[in-house]
């Protein structure tokens, strides 16, 4: 990959994006992860007025020390980021005393961490409301389009998405190159929606490099049974979360009323 070549495209894309949409900034939700440190990096390369929101929710510290780790950073090198951090730590647990709860655990727990994913994105749509900026999603591809790992109208409700279309893989190679900081590239990739340092290879079963592997080999016409073993298994939980989650994937279904019916 032409890494240098890849921002500057990105970059570019973004800033004809906010102009075409009459938007002067943006506003981005910082985890301390690598996906939403090289988004925001990539929003302050524009220029454009960025904003930066921590949203924590019950976070482990470790989330929370990177998150503003990236932030100094981004504030250190480019003048046009600014930052807020809103702790939506009440409002989650008033709201979770307020609903239902279940005596299914495992239901209740991906049902709250849902919930949680969706308070950050009411609050993200808040700011860039007041701004008029766009909410930039921090999706890659293998999330958007391959497992479909991401809470929809949570931190799947965006205005764009620029590294949606490159793998993690890619997206550690941008994070090199723009000089992210080292204690982000090296955690393991998580969501931050579930108490304690759950990763995304913990919930989903398989490494990020593995999914990669079995989406180009799916891709390409392979089926699981040709394969044995390790990738086998991977294949197949690829393949699962894949169909699990098409709905987050495609366009919503519109009922169309014949004319005859009208």
């Amino acid at each position: 990959m032409k890494t240098q070549a890849v921002i500057d495209h990105i970059v570019q894309w973004m800033s004809r994006y906010a102009r075409q949409a009459h938007s002067t900034g943006f506003v981005i939700g910082i985890s301390g992860g690598i996906d939403s440190a090289v988004c925001s990096t990539l929003a302050a390369r524009t220029g454009l007025p960025t904003l930066c929101m921590t949203l924590p929710i019950h976070q482990a510290s470790s989330h929370v020390s990177r998150a503003d780790e990236h932030v100094a950073f981004l504030r250190a090198h480019y003048p046009n980021v600014s930052s807020l951090d809103v702790d939506l730590t009440s409002v989650f647990d008033l709201l979770s005393e307020a609903l239902p709860s279940s005596d299914n655990r495992q239901k209740l727990e991906l049902t709250r961490a849902n919930t949680r994913s969706r308070l950050r994105m009411v609050s993200l749509y808040y700011m860039a409301g007041l701004n008029n900026a766009l909410v930039v999603g921090t999706g890659n591809k293998i999330e958007d389009f391959g497992v479909g790992f991401f809470t929809k109208y949570g931190d799947g409700g965006v205005d764009m998405s620029p590294i949606a279309d490159l793998t993690k893989s890619e997206v550690y190679q941008l994070a090199e190159a723009m000089g992210i900081c080292e204690s982000i590239r090296q955690a393991a990739p998580s969501d931050g929606l579930f108490d304690g340092e759950r990763t995304d290879e913990d919930q989903i079963g398989a490494s990020y490099p593995e999914l990669e592997r079995a989406m180009e080999f799916v891709h390409q016409g392979g089926k699981a049974e040709q394969l044995s073993g390790r990738d086998r298994e991977v294949v197949e939980i690829f393949l699962a979360r894949n169909r699990a989650n098409r709905h987050k994937m495609e366009a919503i279904p519109v009922c169309t009323i014949p004319p005859e019916l009208k």
